[in-house]
């Protein structure tokens, strides 16, 4: 074998190693996002069933609840628009 013949094989082996080391991680991307996107509709329904069992809303849970009355942010100038 000369060496006129093994360039060409290098650089089609280095494209189909790095075309399936693309969809490797092409794979792997999508299994994290489906996840991701699952962990989320979760917590969404979690914060609803404990805001219908609890009648605070979903920020209130958190601690939040004082910036969407409007009370801390016009104390503390947090937000330009206070009424």
């Amino acid at each position: 074998m000369n060496r006129d013949q093994t360039l060409p094989n290098q650089a089609s082996d280095k494209w189909f190693q790095d075309a399936a080391a693309r969809a490797i991680h092409e794979e792997q991307l999508e299994r994290v996002e489906r996840f991701n996107g699952r962990v989320a509709m979760l917590g969404i329904v979690i914060g609803i069933l404990t805001e219908a069992l609890t009648g605070q809303g979903i920020v209130h849970q958190i601690g939040l609840g004082p910036l969407v009355d409007g009370y801390a942010a016009c104390t503390t100038r947090f937000l330009p628009f206070c009424f």
